[in-house]
């Protein structure tokens, strides 16, 4: 099912994909100014044909390489001459086909191999010049993309919502709070999120996200130095078994929040 609708110039465009009638997730792409940023997901094909028969963009500019964001991108580049970028990190990534574990090619649909060309420290789209910011912690080739002028700021996945709960094995807590704080030195208002859309008081959200983060690291070490284990203190914080960690065999677990943030 597709929600489209338009935000400060920006043709918002929200997927919600089910399976079997039981909601997987949702996700975000976003039109702005002739460049398209991430794709959607290989399983909503058939939804998102019109829109891009409909819709004129000049490149794609993907946030990470994630099959939720770049599940569409080999159709794209079958079916029309346009440049497909990426953080340089991603475009081995790329090159692969569906580099990632059955659960989330169920989930998300297989993405073939693709052909990327790297993000460099700016994009230019029709009108506007974009910063590109490198903010990894949810993945090595994280980039945001920054539109000074407007205060418009798109993050990818590495905002989602203020409380992080549950988290893949590969992301890192201590990186991603870095990338926040790299963000918040920057002049922006609105964010638009791959994951839960667009926020006004983005800024604030992204503050609140940061001092979640070092609220509950401050926590973590002083419980661990008291003799906790990790276990022990993830039961303390997280007590809830999310659907899933079971479903994807451990690779998202709260655990991994606290061992994240004990790594450091």
């Amino acid at each position: 099912m597709l929600n489209l609708y338009e935000k400060e110039n920006v043709t918002c465009v929200e997927a919600i994909i089910e399976n079997s009638k039981v909601r997987v997730g949702r996700v975000f792409l976003f039109l702005v100014n002739g460049m398209l940023i991430d794709t959607g997901t290989q399983s909503i094909k058939a939804a998102l044909l019109d829109f891009f028969k409909e819709n004129s963009f000049d490149f794609v500019t993907l946030t990470h390489s994630h099959e939720d964001h770049s599940g569409l991108a080999p159709w794209i580049q079958a079916n029309w001459d346009i440049p497909i970028y990426v953080h340089e990190k991603g475009i081995p990534i790329c090159e692969q086909s569906s580099p990632y574990p059955k659960y989330r090619q169920i989930a998300w649909g297989r993405r073939d191999a693709f052909k990327a060309l790297p993000l460099g420290d700016t994009i230019q789209s029709r009108n506007h010049n974009w910063d590109v910011i490198y903010t990894p912690g949810h993945a090595e080739d994280h980039v945001s993309l920054l539109h000074k002028e407007t205060g418009r700021l798109f993050t990818g996945d590495l905002f989602v919502s203020t409380k992080t709960k549950v988290m893949m094995e590969s992301e890192s807590i201590p990186v991603i709070m870095n990338s926040i704080r790299k963000l918040l030195h920057y002049d922006f208002q609105s964010i638009f999120c791959s994951h839960s859309g667009y926020f006004k008081n983005g800024k604030e959200l992204l503050k609140e996200k940061l001092d979640y983060l070092e609220n509950v690291s401050e926590q973590v070490k002083e419980l661990y130095k008291s003799g906790l284990s990790v276990y022990e203190i993830k039961q303390k914080f997280f007590p809830k078994p999310y659907p899933i960690i079971k479903i994807s065999g451990g690779e998202w677990d709260s655990l991994h929040v606290i061992s994240s943030i004990l790594s450091e």
